[in-house]
């Protein structure tokens, strides 16, 4: 189907910045929306941004005006850059990628795929 395969995550400090990636491969047809998502421990994976594929863009109010996700639509990668990170921040962050492909017969067919996570820690 389609794989989605996350990068640069690591440790900051207060008030650093990152930039996470997101590409995904396979037999993509098109892509729609694509997101990022954060997880703390114990808790549910909540919605942090999430573009469209004409650029339209939302943002969790804990991170808006810290936060911009941008997309690269011939790389079929999706991008966050973090500034102003807080201690708060820590969490596990996933993108999610949503569109069609192409099945083994050449057909189309939806898909929803998640990235395998990665760790962004805050802290002094």
């Amino acid at each position: 189907q389609v794989r989605l395969v996350e990068s640069g995550g690591g440790l900051v400090q207060p008030g650093g910045s990152l930039k996470l990636s997101c590409a995904a491969s396979g037999r993509i047809f098109s892509i729609n929306t694509m997101s990022w998502y954060r997880q703390f421990p114990g808790k549910q994976r909540d919605l942090v941004a999430v573009i469209t594929s004409g650029g339209q863009t939302n943002y969790a109010d804990s991170v808006q005006g810290r936060f911009t996700i941008s997309r690269d639509n011939a790389k079929n990668t999706v991008y966050l850059q973090m500034n102003s990170l807080k201690p708060e921040d820590t969490a596990v962050y996933y993108c999610d990628a949503e569109g069609k492909y192409y099945m083994d017969s050449g057909s189309l067919s939806w898909f929803n795929s998640w990235g395998q996570g990665t760790q962004v820690t805050v802290s002094s």
